[in-house]
């Protein structure tokens, strides 16, 4: 653990170098990204300005629910990189080959081998929306609750990357350039609203398949006093170690599964 924390760490701190030698490159990246974090909440303010309420959640309710979402995946996007290009990269062309070779975790050099610096301001935006509506809604948070705000963090980058992780392993038993990860990343967007306001069938797939909603929704309920839901609440821990012990399973059979180019 300590030698993969070391390691962790030399990474970011090499690639951050990278990345910031290309300054310009960083900062149309860093800004195209803020940009669509604001299209985001542009979207909610559009949505509250024809209607007062979107069925029994006001305006800084959702604003939050859309605020904490930011937070879980803006980690899960700064190590989420090579996910999405997996089938074709380390698939097609070999490249996993490599990863083989070296005498460190392959699960550990495929999540961060690459960072998506510019990610970070999703966290920051999230932290400064949930700060603005819980003083708006006249909510104060305990000292147990900051703790349990961090550990449904955490649980939600876990979700997040444990989803990701089982679709990409798919790609070791079925070669696609695209992959079916990218459909599914559309998904996310349904997480962030109340899951109240979809179908029982959303509601289902987003709790039990695909369970998005126990790294948005569920997490949020217990600091908007959603007690009807505090169950709900208490299953995020183990969802999120549920679904990755299952992405660990998935992978390690996958990496078995693997068969190398020949090139």
């Amino acid at each position: 653990m300590k030698r993969h924390l070391r390691l962790f760490l030399r990474y970011f701190a090499q690639y951050t170098k990278v990345r910031l030698a290309y300054k310009a490159d960083f900062l149309i990246a860093f800004f195209s990204s803020m940009a669509a974090t604001v299209l985001g909440f542009g979207f909610v303010l559009v949505l509250f300005s024809k209607i007062p309420r979107l069925q029994d959640w006001s305006f800084n309710e959702v604003m939050f629910l859309y605020g904490f979402s930011l937070i879980p995946l803006g980690f899960f996007n700064v190590v989420s990189w090579n996910l999405y290009d997996f089938g074709e990269l380390y698939i097609i062309e070999g490249r996993f080959d490599r990863v083989l070779l070296r005498p460190v975790d392959t699960l550990f050099q495929v999540i961060f081998e690459k960072f998506r610096l510019e990610s970070l301001q999703e966290v920051v935006t999230g932290l400064a929306v949930v700060t603005i509506c819980l003083r708006r809604m006249h909510l104060a948070l305990g000292v147990a609750d900051y703790f349990w705000f961090a550990l449904m963090v955490a649980c939600g980058a876990v979700i997040y990357l444990a989803v990701f992780l089982i679709l990409t392993a798919v790609s070791f038993w079925f070669e696609d350039r695209v992959g079916i990860v990218p459909p599914v990343f559309n998904m996310l967007n349904f997480g962030r609203y109340p899951l109240t306001i979809y179908n029982v069938f959303i509601q289902f797939l987003l709790s039990w398949i695909i369970p998005f909603g126990f790294a948005s929704f569920y997490p949020t309920t217990h600091f908007l006093g959603r007690n009807t839901f505090a169950v709900y609440f208490h299953l995020v821990p183990v969802v999120a170690a549920g679904f990755s012990l299952l992405a660990i399973v998935v992978c390690n059979r996958g990496v078995v599964n693997y068969s190398s180019t020949g090139t």
